[in-house]
């Protein structure tokens, strides 16, 4: 498929138009095919350290995206904002799942109340 507006995978680089931590989920998010190609593209991580998680199969691919996800979002948005898109993460895919997130960690969409009665079309 293609990736772009009219499917909703436009990716910004402004925050005010993507949120770091939706940011954080593309890359998490990359197909497994990808993430290594991505890594080189993508991140300024050393050759060797790629080779690495180059070897990781199965599950342990997760490891790769999120260490691409991580410093995606690291040299775009700072280091300060990894501690909570990490834990928001951890508490929503966790054995929890969304009941234990804390909710100030996610991207959120303020409506009127005039809008909502009017009805908001999905």
């Amino acid at each position: 498929k293609k990736m772009g507006k009219s499917l909703g995978g436009a990716i910004w680089l402004n925050e005010d138009l993507l949120s770091p931590y939706d940011y954080w989920q593309f890359w998490r998010n990359t197909a497994d095919d990808d993430v290594i190609r991505f890594l080189r593209l993508f991140t300024e991580l050393p050759d060797a350290r790629v080779a690495e998680l180059a070897e990781l199969k199965g599950q342990a691919i997760n490891e790769a995206k999120e260490v691409l996800a991580d410093e995606a979002t690291r040299m775009l948005h700072g280091e300060e904002v990894l501690a909570p898109i990490k834990e928001t993460a951890k508490q929503l895919f966790g054995a929890k799942g969304a009941a234990a997130a804390d909710a100030d960690n996610l991207p959120s969409v303020e409506v009127a109340p005039g809008d909502l009665a009017a009805g908001i079309p999905v």
